[in-house]
């Protein structure tokens, strides 16, 4: 009898993918304020990577389409092995791509469609990444990216039935409603959030704005201590507003929010 290709291994978040309609904003923004390593592209040309470590950053991509107020292009994932992968979803039903693309810093990478048709990439990470030089940086991880999700269920039979991905939080702003729910990469503890459009516990949301869009569509540096983080940032000036402060999430975690220019 023929088997079917096993799932390899699912080490975390790769990277969120996002345009700007100001490349010279967004490198003030990732380099400045937050500390990356600025990087060349190697998938996109015209883009830019901003390196949180040797092995996850945020790639920044020139803005096509103006008209809208989405600026998130996609998130990945890191996996042992690209193709294996590839195949795996395949035998699953997933649609995939023929092959898979290896680029010049050594990594393999692919894309598929979640069943909300959000963009999801998975990256093999190169054998040998180069070492990130980012002293400004006052975190060295992406513990969890988020996305604007309509329905759990429909997007659970991806994320948790396929992938595997495992329960971890879930919670609202008022007891007994679900704003957000919090699913856990397999083998790393690296989550995805879903940003449900049933938010604020239940009152929905009608025509997003762009401002609206980033909040849901999201990523987090985790820090040691966020008090210390805040501090450093508002000694050195690099916080994105005037208004920015630090408060306590629903999920019992310290938290600062910053927002780029787009």
């Amino acid at each position: 009898a023929q088997t079917s290709p096993s799932r390899p291994p699912l080490t975390g978040i790769s990277h969120i993918a996002v345009y700007a309609a100001d490349p010279a904003a967004s490198q003030h923004y990732y380099v400045d304020i937050v500390g990356c390593e600025k990087a060349p592209d190697p998938e996109n040309p015209q883009g830019a990577r901003y390196y949180i470590n040797s092995t996850q950053f945020v790639e920044v991509l020139p803005l096509a389409d103006k008209s809208s107020p989405d600026r998130l292009d996609h998130l990945a994932y890191k996996t042992t092995n690209a193709e294996e992968l590839r195949q795996y979803l395949k035998a699953k039903g997933v649609e995939v791509p023929a092959t898979v693309h290896r680029v010049s810093d050594g990594s393999r990478w692919f894309d598929v469609k979640d069943p909300e048709g959000n963009t999801v990439q998975f990256v093999q990470p190169p054998a040998h990444p180069h070492a990130v030089n980012a002293p400004n940086l006052v975190g060295h991880h992406i513990i969890h990216v988020g996305m604007l999700v309509h329905s759990r269920e429909k997007e659970d039979t991806f994320y948790r039935a396929i992938l595997d991905f495992k329960p971890y939080w879930f919670g609202g702003m008022k007891p007994g409603k679900i704003d957000w729910v919090s699913e856990q990469t397999p083998e790393s503890h690296d989550w995805l959030e879903y940003m449900l459009t049933s938010g604020p516990s239940g009152g929905g949301i009608q025509d997003i704005s762009q401002k609206q869009l980033g909040v849901l569509n999201h990523f987090s540096i985790g820090v040691v201590s966020m008090s210390k983080t805040f501090d450093t940032l508002k000694a050195a000036n690099r916080l994105s507003s005037p208004n920015d402060h630090t408060q306590i999430g629903r999920d019992g975690k310290w938290q600062l929010n910053l927002f780029d220019p787009d």
